[in-house]
């Protein structure tokens, strides 16, 4: 159950994410929500023992942990439109 909510924050993190970068419209939503879940993992794995937050990896759901990911996300995105479009934009 717990992997479930996992994806299920993480797909809605990228969503978030590609609404930042503005990417919503070019990207499908099966790539923001990879996006988003692979941003939210090694933005707790990286980023969280950094600013001492817990990540949502170690089941921590906190608004620390959101942020952290979401950081994360936006990241992963600025790195896939720099390798797509070969700007970050």
């Amino acid at each position: 159950m717990n992997f479930i909510v996992w994806l299920v924050v993480g797909g809605v993190i990228g969503w978030i994410a590609s609404m930042i970068m503005r990417t919503d419209a070019q990207q499908g939503v099966i790539l923001n929500v990879v996006v988003g879940i692979i941003g939210a993992a090694l933005g707790g794995w990286l980023i969280s023992p950094l600013v001492g937050v817990p990540s949502i990896n170690e089941n921590a759901f906190s608004i620390g942990a959101l942020l952290v990911s979401l950081v994360g996300a936006i990241v992963l995105l600025a790195i896939v439109n720099l390798l797509r479009r070969g700007s970050v934009r």
